[in-house]
């Protein structure tokens, strides 16, 4: 059974979580985004279903932004420096599937106060 976990930016619907991998539904809502983060672990993939993410990757002067749209993807493996954010013109939902290291979360920034936590 597929369980909702309430975020500050939106939600997220886990709809699979085995030894193996991790399947998950995120809904961020419009101009919201999650932590600047990387996992030690977890490998993860996105594909959006609809809207436009908008995939922040590195930090400082390494720091990019790749728009991506229905039907694009990304892989995001682990240790690599990563934000997902929602265009200010609309929500955007993805599916990720990742490895299943679900509270494998560093963030670094975050606009919710979570810095250093694995809260959701």
């Amino acid at each position: 059974m597929a369980t909702r976990t309430e975020k500050p930016w939106g939600y997220e619907l886990l709809w699979s979580s085995t030894p193996h991998y991790a399947g998950k539904i995120i809904h961020i809502n419009a101009g919201k985004r999650l932590s600047l983060q990387y996992h030690e672990q977890k490998h993860e993939s996105v594909l959006v279903l609809t809207g436009t993410l908008l995939l922040h990757l590195g930090q400082g002067d390494d720091a990019r932004v790749v728009k991506l749209t229905q039907g694009e993807s990304a892989d995001i493996p682990a240790g690599e420096i990563h934000r997902f954010e929602a265009s200010p013109d609309g929500a955007v939902e993805i599916i990720e599937v990742s490895t299943p290291h679900l509270d494998d979360v560093i963030r670094l920034e975050d606009d919710y106060n979570r810095e250093g936590t694995t809260a959701p």
